[in-house]
Parts: C-alpha cells; sequence; structure tokens
C-alpha cells in the first residue's frame, strides 16, 4: 500500500495531518535538521507525536538532513540514540557518515536517503540500497517516464514529491541564500533568496537598468502539484508520496493531504477518475494554495511557463475562519474557534477528516457572555454555534469565497 506523507513544523500540524489522512509525517528536530525557522520539535514532542501516530497506524520520519561542518557533528550518537528511543520509524538524512553512523549504533528506525542527493537515476538508487539504506527520495528533477524506469530497477524503495514548493536549483542544494545573506540552506538558514525581487543590471556594472523599474524581476519556480501523476506514480511502484511544506499551516496540510488522500483512495478502490473528478480535486487544492503551481519535471523539462518571471504576489489565503471543537451537544450547540474573521451570515463550507467539503449555514452564534454577535473577528475566540449539517471535531470551516489570482 501506497504511502502519503505530509510535512508538519509542529505537534499541532502533525496531529493534523495524521487525522486528515498521512499515513505517515516528517519533522525536524532540534538538531541537525534544515529549517531552522520553523517550530521543531523536542524531543518530548517527538515521544508524544510518535504516540499519537502509533495509536493510529502512522509512522514518523524525522529529518536529520544537515550537511554537518566539523564542528556540527558534536552531539550526533547522543541524538540518533534519543530518536530511536522515542521509536521513530525513519530518519531522512543527506549525509552519509549520519547514515552510516545510524547502522553502526544498531538504531533500529529505517535510514531514508535525502532529495539533497539529487538521486534521478536506477544506479544510484542501488548504490544507496548496497550500502543498506531503506529508502532514497528521488530529486524533483526525475520525470514521470525517469520515475517509471527507476521504480522498474531499483532494489530499494523510492518516495517522490508530489507537491509543494521548487527550488531553482538542485532539490535542497541551492547556495544562492549562502552568497546573498551568509545564511547556509544546507544547515537550515535559507533565507529564500530565489523569492525576492530585483533589479538588473548588465554584467559590465553599467548602471542602464535592464528589468522594467516599476516590476522588478523574479526567478522562482511554480511550486508543484502533481494530482494529475498520482495514478502513474502508483502504478510504477513509488512507495511514498511526498509533500513538500514544512512551514505550511495546520489548514493547508489539512486541504491538502484530504485531497491527495481522496484520490490515492480512489485508485487503490479502482474507482473511474473521470476529468469531473480531477476537476474537483484540483478546485479543492487551490483553496490552500497562496501561489502559482503547476507539473514540475514531471511532464518533462519545464520551460518558461513553469517561472515566476512576471510580477507576481503571494498572498496569504484567509478563508480558513473557524476550528470545530466539539461534537453537537444535546441543545444543538457545537464549540468553534474562531481563525479568521467571520460574519455569521455569510454562506461557509465545513469539511474534516470523514467530511467532504459541504457547504453550512450559522444558525445562531454565542459568545462566552450570551451575546449574539454580528462579526467574529477575535482570533483564536471560542464560541458556539448552530447548524444544520454534519459536525466532527477537528472538522474546519472556511468561507466559500474564491482566493484572488495570483
Amino acid at each position: 500500500m501506497i504511502e502519503l506523507l505530509a510535512p508538519a513544523g509542529n505537534l499541532e500540524k502533525a496531529k493534523t495531518a495524521i487525522d486528515y489522512g498521512a499515513d505517515a509525517v516528517y519533522i525536524g528536530g532540534q538538531a541537525f535538521s534544515l529549517r531552522s525557522r520553523a517550530s521543531n520539535f523536542t524531543l518530548e514532542d517527538i515521544r508524544e507525536l510518535v504516540r499519537y501516530a502509533h495509536s493510529r497506524n502512522a509512522k514518523v520520519h524525522v529529518t536529520v538532513n544537515m550537511i554537518p561542518h566539523e564542528k556540527d557533528l558534536a552531539g550526533l550518537d547522543e541524538w540518533l540514540r534519543n530518536l530511536d528511543d522515542a521509536g521513530v520509524d525513519a530518519i531522512i538524512a543527506a549525509s552519509p557518515w549520519i547514515l552510516l553512523r545510524a547502522k553502526e549504533l544498531g538504531c533500529r528506525f529505517e535510514r531514508h536517503v535525502s532529495t539533497q542527493h539529487s538521486s534521478v537515476n536506477s544506479s544510484t538508487v542501488n548504490f544507496w540500497a548496497r550500502q543498506g539504506m531503506d529508502r532514497v527520495v528521488l530529486g524533483r528533477e526525475c520525470t514521470m517516464e525517469e520515475i517509471r524506469q527507476i521504480c522498474q530497477r531499483a532494489q530499494t524503495e523510492t518516495e517522490a514529491f508530489i507537491h509543494g514548493g521548487m527550488c531553482v536549483s538542485y532539490s535542497g542544494r541551492c547556495v544562492l541564500s549562502n552568497h546573498l545573506t551568509n545564511r547556509d540552506a544546507n544547515r537550515g538558514g535559507c533565507a529564500q533568496s530565489c523569492r525576492w525581487k530585483y533589479h538588473v543590471f548588465p554584467f559590465d556594472g553599467s548602471d542602464v537598468q535592464l528589468s522594467d523599474p516599476n516590476k522588478p524581476f523574479s526567478m522562482s519556480s511554480k511550486d508543484l502539484r502533481g494530482i494529475r501523476q498520482i495514478p502513474a506514480m502508483i502504478e510504477a511502484g513509488v512507495a511514498s508520496l511526498k509533500i513538500e511544506g514544512r512551514m505550511k499551516s495546520a489548514y493547508y496540510l489539512a486541504t491538502v493531504v484530504s485531497t491527495y488522500r481522496r484520490l490515492i483512495d480512489a485508485v487503490e478502490s479502482g474507482q473511474e477518475l473521470t476529468e469531473s473528478f480531477f476537476h474537483q480535486l484540483e478546485k479543492e487544492l487551490d483553496k490552500a494554495e497562496n501561489r502559482p503551481t503547476g507539473p514540475g519535471f514531471l511532464e518533462g523539462l519545464p520551460g518558461a511557463e513553469m517561472q515566476l518571471y512576471r510580477e507576481h504576489a503571494e498572498l496569504v489565503t484567509q478563508e480558513f475562519t473557524a476550528l470545530v471543537l466539539s461534537e453537537r451537544d444535546e441543545n444543538g450547540w457545537i464549540q468553534i474557534q474562531i481563525r479568521n474573521r467571520l460574519d455569521p451570515a455569510q454562506e461557509l463550507e465545513i469539511f474534516g477528516p470523514d467530511i467532504l467539503p459541504q457547504i453550512i449555514r450559522l444558525e445562531e452564534v454565542m459568545d462566552e457572555d450570551g451575546q449574539k454577535p454580528l462579526i467574529l473577528n477575535r482570533p483564536m475566540q471560542v464560541v458556539n454555534a448552530r447548524w444544520d449539517g454534519p459536525v466532527q471535531t477537528g472538522a474546519m470551516i472556511r468561507k466559500t469565497m474564491k482566493k484572488q489570482a495570483v
């Protein structure tokens, strides 16, 4: 059975991803992990997550994917032993020393080779298999046909990215941040310099500006959306389908994970995959995206249409308005927690781990003082509400308005 692997930047997000259908989550600890700006997990957090995941037949992978300099190696053995004692299912690492050291220490978790190695052919995958590695995360630069050929010849499991951010350089190895900000991307400090806006001048140092002064140059890639390629990946034998985004919100994870879960379940059950069904899934993904998306390398070498050279805006989606905290009580009241401005009179949509997106209208709202506010605009405020429709603890409520084009 294929694995749906989701990112998580903190404990709440990890639990959300599991609740909404992820078979496994990957997280970063407070040592030897990239994404230094994520709310990385303490050892106690990791232990709690492992208990939560295993009770729901899910797995926990921990990134130990820093490219360590000499001074970074102190404490490695202790950290690996701690992860093993916590019961994590796998580590994802880029350094051969870290991968081999975990084996020497007798750690029980699996060892997965990070995408930072840009493994894009079966010979490389099989090299890692001979070193005793349990899985290789393929580079994002693989086409669908290359993934198919690699899986046919691979002697160990493969993992492929299906959704999320794309670097303008090779997977996870960009050094643009190092040069422009002295923040080492391979040690967790990426400043995402590729997403900045630039004024462009000739290399000869003249002051004749080549870019439009009113529309600075951008060189970032569109985000990856591989929803159309999932059936082919499953058929090819990819072991794990990976979503990128440890910095993303719980709402983003709930939306994206549940959408891919629907598709994977449909494929595995033999459901007919109609164009209408794919359109529904793509429309659902649109509700969580704040950047343009495309197929990346999956349909072949991407051209200019996969790049964001033009002026664009990255917008934070404001559709997520409330989190459902309880089931319906004997009087019909349901506790919800406000996350963004909510007008009780507007049309809303609810979705949850066991609820497909469905329109609802709040019939009544009452705050903690027994008042019935016209507008709810205090984030994290808990209120009671009534509506005619499905309810599930952990479900999310959002506006039905279309996201502004990027």
